[in-house]
């Protein structure tokens, strides 16, 4: 009878230890887990979430390849415009917000990436001028360190920043 008791109790106790785990988020709420990502505010009529449902659709059949990779390029197109908004991306890692300001106040030369100097108006490393085209006439800048335009011959830089 005592082995019969305790199977019986132990059974109890288990029951009611799995209906506490079930209904506990109910009663107590969850926070997010550290895998979901909370710096990104997407929309659900958003191209990202577009692109994730034509993912779904070719993957289940539902979608023909020739339909896939035209609605792919259109929305891959606008997901890239939506992420690189500003309105979209919310920083809150304080990393990611000191490499924004960086690349914010920084030039970048098409050739050699972002430049370390956030005064520079030639790269130092290839010579190139960094805005790529004359400020008077829009002539594109291909000689490396040059100082005038030799379209227009415009100064490309004062003398007092080439120095």
């Amino acid at each position: 009878m005592s082995g019969d008791l305790t199977a019986l109790i132990v059974g109890t106790l288990l029951a009611v230890g799995a209906v506490a785990f079930v209904l506990y988020p109910l009663f107590f709420g969850t926070s997010p887990s550290k895998g979901a990502s909370s710096d990104r505010t997407v929309a659900d009529d958003s191209a990202i979430a577009a692109l994730r449902e034509i993912e779904f659709d070719r993957a289940t059949g539902k979608l023909s390849e020739a339909d896939y990779s035209e609605l792919r390029k259109a929305y891959g197109d606008r997901a890239l415009r939506e992420l690189r908004s500003e309105k979209t991306l919310v920083v809150s890692d304080p990393i990611e917000a000191r490499v924004r300001a960086y690349r914010l106040t920084h030039r970048e030369c098409p050739t050699c990436g972002l430049r370390p100097e956030p005064d520079a108006i030639y790269c130092s490393t290839c010579g190139s001028f960094l805005d790529g085209r004359c400020p008077r006439c829009s002539a594109a800048i291909t000689e490396t360190s040059a100082a005038f335009c030799s379209a227009c011959g415009a100064t490309l830089a004062p003398l007092a920043q080439r120095l």
